[in-house]
């Protein structure tokens, strides 16, 4: 392993892309002892990483797939990583309503095999089915700490009343949320903590075995190149890994990913159970509606090709009429176009198997190693959130595996605590620092966990947190976002490292983005 306290020294491990797939690389070969660094071309989580739907879930709909393997593997990491990250991940309950329009989403697997063994079912969706699948999930990954499903009457029970009242029978289960922006910076900071280089606004524009090592070209955001050496590479791009290979490696291969944008709307609450909606159109297309810090309603996703990753990502009007109208035909009150609050799109990349059929892609990852010279180049091809951790598990066990597993029990930063201690923590929070109020509260829990009493450490006024910004958001917490967390520009804090760009007005947002920019020039 290599010394990086010598800055000439060669990294065992460079990693390309600062997304999940590559944080959570850097981090668990950085706690295996590796010297690593990892370059992003823009912020950490600034793609495909910040656009999820927000879960940790095993993928009820892949079952229809007959993905079996990706569900179980999954669910079963859905516990591992609730119990890693608390603060940022919370057990939820979704409700499933039911209605005789319900239809598969032509051409998959399940429908197909019906279409021929019951076609008089004409591609419905019965609820047996349903609830048999749901059995399944409840029980693939064995014994979970989340309660299984159960049989709700909307006509009595609360989650009917934001719904028409066609819908009376719904079925409620367990996934999990997840703030999947700020599980990708906390990777990166565990990273860094454990010694690894994470570099910003840092793109890989070449890379080329030489001399017995791999030697990588970086040019920073200002334009400043710079050579780095290293005995491994892995190409965690994400929407970019073919182009990554291509261009910047300039190997080959012969697999293949599939684009898919996928956008989301965000609403003022629509209603106070608490509860999420998985929903499902009359195209077999499914959505969720999910309570969004505090007081929003999170809405999608869609699934719309993409040709390029370079495209521009962002919702188009035939989406957001999609969403709309998929909504409508559930919500009492269906939403207007005006009551859109914010929205967000990201690429997802399918890896494709191989077939013609759309079909043929899957959620699952794909790694693709070039061992060529005894200088490994790894690729990394699709995968979702809820698995990243086992998947870097997977690269690290193909590229150094004399070393030990160990992130499974390993909490993230500020996530070492229980899951049913989450009040309590925001209780011992408010005792400590009573100027906060209970929203205040819940949303630094929510974010930093038990670091959020370090972040507030010494302050009795608020006062004491310096400048304030609006909505909570102090100077001490932007300078704890740049000096632990990589924060550089005011979409970094408001829209990534938090959510506050929903609360504050366009002057407050102007006046952090000023800040940031002051405070970087300092530190040069």
């Amino acid at each position: 392993m290599s010394n990086q306290d010598d800055k000439t020294a060669p990294f065992d491990l460079f990693i390309i892309g600062g997304g999940v797939n590559g944080c959570g690389i850097a981090r668990d070969g950085a706690g295996r002892g590796l010297s690593v660094a990892l370059a992003e071309k823009g912020d950490l989580a600034s793609a495909t990483s910040s656009a999820s739907t927000k879960l940790f879930h095993g993928g009820l709909r892949y079952l229809e797939y007959f993905e079996f393997s990706l569900v179980r593997k999954a669910l079963k990491e859905r516990d591992i990583l609730l119990a890693a990250m608390p603060h940022i991940a919370r057990p939820a309950r979704f409700v499933f309503p039911l209605s005789p329009d319900m239809r598969f989403e032509a051409g998959t697997p399940t429908s197909r095999l019906l279409g021929t063994v019951m076609p008089w079912l004409k591609g419905r969706r019965p609820n047996w089915l349903i609830r048999a699948g749901l059995f399944f999930y409840d029980h693939m990954a064995g014994r979970s700490s989340l309660p299984g499903t159960r049989s709700l009457d909307l006509r009595h029970d609360v989650a009917g009343k934001p719904l028409k009242d066609r819908y009376r029978r719904a079925y409620e289960y367990s996934d999990c949320t997840v703030d999947d922006a700020r599980l990708v910076v906390l990777n990166a900071v565990d990273a860094a903590r454990l010694g690894a280089r994470i570099m910003t606004r840092t793109r890989v524009v070449g890379a080329r075995r030489q001399d017995g090592f791999w030697l990588i070209e970086t040019q920073d955001a200002a334009g400043k190149s710079q050579l780095h050496r290293a005995r491994m590479l892995v190409n965690a791009s994400g929407p970019w890994v073919q182009e990554v290979i291509e261009d910047v490696v300039h190997g080959h291969t012969g697999a293949q990913i599939r684009l898919v944008q996928g956008s989301h709307i965000i609403v003022p609450k629509l209603y106070d159970h608490g509860r999420a909606y998985y929903l499902q159109g009359e195209d077999g297309r499914l959505v969720f509606m999910i309570p969004f810090h505090q007081d929003f309603t999170l809405i999608g996703t869609t699934e719309t090709a993409k040709s390029s990753p370079d495209e521009p990502t962002r919702i188009t009007e035939a989406e957001i009429d999609y969403l709309l109208a998929f909504t409508g035909r559930y919500l009492r009150e269906p939403l207007r176009r005006e009551q859109i609050i914010a929205t967000f799109s990201g690429v997802r990349p399918l890896f494709d198997e191989g077939e013609a059929s759309a079909t043929s892609t899957t959620r699952d990852y794909h790694l693709e190693l070039d061992q060529n010279d005894k200088l490994p180049v790894l690729h990394v091809f699709g995968g979702k959130i809820t698995t990243y951790r086992v998947l870097a598990e997977t690269v690290l066990e193909k590229l150094v595996p004399e070393t030990t597993p160990w992130t499974a029990r390993a909490p993230l930063p500020g996530g070492d605590f229980a899951v049913a201690d989450v009040g309590a923590l925001e209780d011992a929070l408010r005792r400590a620092h009573p100027f906060l109020d209970e929203g205040e509260a819940r949303r630094l829990i929510a974010a930093y966990g038990t670091d959020a009493a370090r972040l507030l450490h010494g302050a009795r006024r608020r006062e004491d947190l310096g400048r304030d910004f609006g909505a909570g958001l102090s100077e001490r917490e932007l300078r704890w976002m740049v000096e632990r967390e990589f924060a550089m520009t005011g979409e970094d804090v408001l829209w990534r490292r938090s959510k506050l760009g929903l609360r504050l007005s366009a002057l407050q947002a102007e006046s952090v983005s000023k800040w940031l920019e002051d405070a970087l020039k300092e530190r040069l």
